[in-house]
């Protein structure tokens, strides 16, 4: 069951019973791992990239291995890891086990589009449960991956492991523009859909922009890719630390009106 190939079973469906279950069960996991983690020391939260990074890795693999047996070499759509959601295994290399500005590159992308891509993919698995049941390994995985990304996400903010400036854009960019420069080759080579930056995606959000940018539709997701999931991040994150400080600095002047009241 498992591992049986498309035409021998019945997908899910998104937003169907099964959806929901394993939407909740994920969303579970997340918060009580963040419950048990959010005091984490950096050092650890670096060990638990490496960890999952490796862990993620095993999975992709599988995962790579189920797909040619059962679709073929040629099907480079379904076992190529260069789509959005695969950076984390890039991401997570750079952040976990790199220096310098690779590891920046890592930290930045984790903290920033590896949650959009993680939540997104979560409320809309086009790619797993459309073709498989909720109890099947690519579906299983998927959750797995997407959960991980919002959680690392997380956990990284939380923790003060990273921080996130308005000018590591760059670093954010430089990820995606890289992998879909590499996915836009192997796409003209292929006739494949890569990063989803050159062809439609019928019955899904991407038709609609499609059909909108036209000729101009693999610059525009490339640059949507490259930018909006990092300045909605930042834009919460910005917020939130602000909120933080100013209770902070509220608590600190209750305190001092104590110490004056009762002396």
């Amino acid at each position: 069951m498992l591992f049986r190939s498309a035409e021998e079973v019945t997908p899910c469906g998104m937003f169907s019973i099964e959806h929901f279950i394993m939407l909740g069960i994920t969303a579970i996991c997340i918060a009580s791992a963040l419950k048990y983690t959010k005091n984490m020391e950096k050092e650890n939260v670096k060990k638990l990239i490496q960890r999952s990074t490796i862990i993620l890795w095993i999975l992709e693999i599988i995962k790579i291995i189920f797909n040619i047996i059962n679709y073929g070499i040629n099907e480079v759509n379904k076992y190529v890891p260069l789509y959005f959601c695969s950076l984390i295994l890039y991401a997570g290399i750079f952040s976990g086990f790199c220096k310098g500005v690779l590891k920046k590159i890592g930290d930045v992308f984790l903290s920033t589009g590896g949650i959009i891509a993680g939540l997104i993919f979560l409320i809309s698995p086009l790619t797993s449960l459309t073709t498989y049941p909720a109890i099947h390994f690519i579906s299983i995985h998927s959750f797995i991956l997407h959960g991980t990304m919002v959680y690392i996400g997380l956990l990284m903010l939380i923790t003060g492991y990273t921080t996130i400036k308005k000018s590591d854009i760059k670093y954010y960019s430089a990820i995606i523009l890289v992998i879909s420069g590499v996915a836009y080759v192997v796409n003209l080579i292929f006739d494949s859909n890569l990063m989803f930056i050159s062809q439609n995606y019928p019955g899904t959000f991407i038709e609609i922009i499609y059909n909108i940018t036209g000729p101009i539709f693999p610059i525009f997701m490339v640059t949507a890719q490259a930018t909006m999931p990092f300045y909605i991040v930042y834009g919460i994150y910005r917020l939130a630390t602000k909120k933080i400080k100013a209770n902070s600095k509220e608590n600190i002047k209750e305190e001092e009106k104590e110490e004056v009241y009762s002396n």
